[in-house]
């Protein structure tokens, strides 16, 4: 029995060893992706960042950390922790050829070797990490599939993954995150494949959410609140996703991608390592079932009072425009907001009471 406790301790450590290498590998990428980033801006302002540095920077950072924390946990055939050190890392390499890319081609130009070389990297890249994302969708918590009809669906994922590498890899044009700089590999005369196979990815991205629902149906006790928790920060960043790139097209507001679409997708991204840490560590697992019932409350209230306000602020505006014979009206502005400040702040307290006495209730009758 010593030899293999030898051998089982010999393992443990060599996965935190590991684990702890790969966090410092993308903390290390991503504090250098964030530095040139600020010297191209110093060197030239009117040069563009990579476009998803934030997001990468935060997946970086989460999902390396957590990965460091609780991969050495897992046993062998569970590859839940070494899917977060993965995310993390392939996240930082993003992060850093892109703003790399940028300062020794686009910045300072030849100030840097290798600046096409990370651009074509950063080029394909994000395709598996997409595919990393679907895995653990389809794998969380226990590191297998849903059911065995599920197999050939993640068979598909893969095969997804490694055509859509090669196609999006030797697409001819402008790299779409690192515009105007074109990839350095693209064929010429070849068609650009980027955008059907952005369409094949998140679709099956989705799919590979959805599992979830699929799992949650069968799951019971500990597995089903690890899920649950998953299923929340996912769909806070599904939901931010979706209002970025669908609804703020669709109704042609380019506030809502910035002002609602991007908070809820930064606050999606930080907090799925975060819910995971949670369902994994099973630290106030119990908690969930509250902050869901909080967010479906407020945020079904919070909804209904942005209506409000809009048909409010429009009606107003326009008699006041009215009345005052002009196009364009201060006084319209200042007492419409002054009006709804007013009605408000009562409707608020309201609102507040509401959702605690609906908790109260609810918690009263299914008990603790």
């Amino acid at each position: 029995m010593e030899p293999r406790r030898e051998t089982k301790d010999k393992g443990t450590s060599e996965a935190v060893w590991l684990a702890w290498c790969m966090c410092a590998v993308s903390l290390a990428l991503a504090a250098g992706g964030l530095l040139l980033l600020v010297l191209s801006r110093e060197a030239r302002p009117d040069v563009p960042v990579f476009a998803q540095w934030a997001e990468d920077a935060v997946v970086a950072v989460g999902f390396s950390a957590l990965g460091a924390i609780v991969a050495p946990r897992f046993p062998p055939n569970n590859p839940i922790g070494w899917l977060f050190c993965s995310l993390g890392l392939v996240a930082a390499v993003l992060l850093f050829g892109g703003e790399y890319a940028y300062y020794s081609l686009v910045a300072r130009p030849g100030s840097l070797p290798g600046g096409e070389e990370l651009a074509w990297v950063v080029c394909w890249l994000w395709v598996p990490h997409s595919g990393l994302f679907a895995f653990l969708g389809l794998l969380f918590p226990d590191g297998r599939l849903p059911t065995p009809r599920w197999r050939p669906f993640a068979w598909l994922v893969v095969a997804a993954v490694v055509v859509g590498s090669v196609a999006v890899a030797y697409s001819p044009g402008p790299i779409d995150s690192l515009a105007p700089i074109q990839n350095p590999m693209g064929i010429e005369g070849a068609p650009n494949l980027v955008a059907p196979v952005e369409l094949v990815v998140f679709t099956l991205t989705l799919g590979a959410a959805l599992s979830l629902l699929v799992r949650l149906r069968r799951a019971r006790g500990v597995e089903r609140l690890q899920i649950k928790w998953f299923a929340y920060a996912a769909f806070v960043l599904a939901s931010g996703a979706v209002v970025s790139w669908v609804v703020s097209d669709a109704v042609g507001a380019g506030w809502l991608r910035w002002d609602v679409g991007f908070v809820a997708t930064m606050a999606g991204l930080a907090g799925l390592p975060i819910a995971l840490g949670v369902a994994i560590l099973r630290y106030r697992l119990h908690d969930i079932d509250l902050i869901i019932d909080r967010t479906i409350v407020y945020g079904a209230l919070t909804a209904i009072m942005a209506g409000i306000f809009e048909i409010g602020v429009v009606t107003l505006q326009e008699v006041l425009l009215v009345l005052t014979h002009s196009e364009e009206s201060r006084l319209a502005y200042f007492a419409t907001a002054m009006v709804m400040a007013a009605l408000f702040e009562p409707l608020k307290r309201r609102i507040d009471a509401f959702v605690e006495r609906y908790l109260l209730n609810r918690n009263a009758r299914t008990g603790p």
